[in-house]
């Protein structure tokens, strides 16, 4: 098994086919949009696929060490960056293949009018740990 992280971008990616800010749904249609999400993670629980998964607001503050002290902070994330994560979900699969197929299911959550999103979605592989070597 391994795990990948599913990535659901607010912009940034490629424009999806149908690109209406969620901001401008209808309460109807963001129920919906969960409830998507809630039946798709139930069914990746029942096959031991699913790990978590979280929505993410919009705002955020960047933060770095700076040395002694508090630490420099900045309004943001910044709107011509590409990391602004609307939600993720971790999944536990067999292949790399599966994880794709699952995110181009997850890609057809409904949006405005009740037509699926065709969102983008990024996989990202979770790093392991490098095999150990014996002799």
């Amino acid at each position: 098994m391994a795990k990948y992280l599913l990535l659901k971008h607010y912009r940034g990616g490629p424009t999806p086919v149908n690109d209406v800010p969620m901001d401008q749904w209808t309460p109807e249609e963001i129920s919906a949009h969960v409830q998507y999400m809630e039946d798709f993670a139930a069914r990746l629980q029942e096959t031991g696929e699913f790990v978590d998964g979280q929505a993410v607001a919009p705002e955020g503050t960047f933060v770095r060490y700076d040395g002694e002290g508090r630490p420099p902070v900045t309004d943001g994330p910044f709107a011509e960056t590409k990391d602004l994560i609307a939600g993720w979900m971790l999944i536990d699969v067999d292949s790399y293949d599966r994880a794709l197929e699952l995110a181009g299911e997850l890609s057809a959550a409904p949006g405005a009018g009740g037509k699926p999103l065709h969102e983008w979605l990024e996989v990202r592989p979770l790093l392991t740990l490098p095999p150990t070597v014996t002799d």
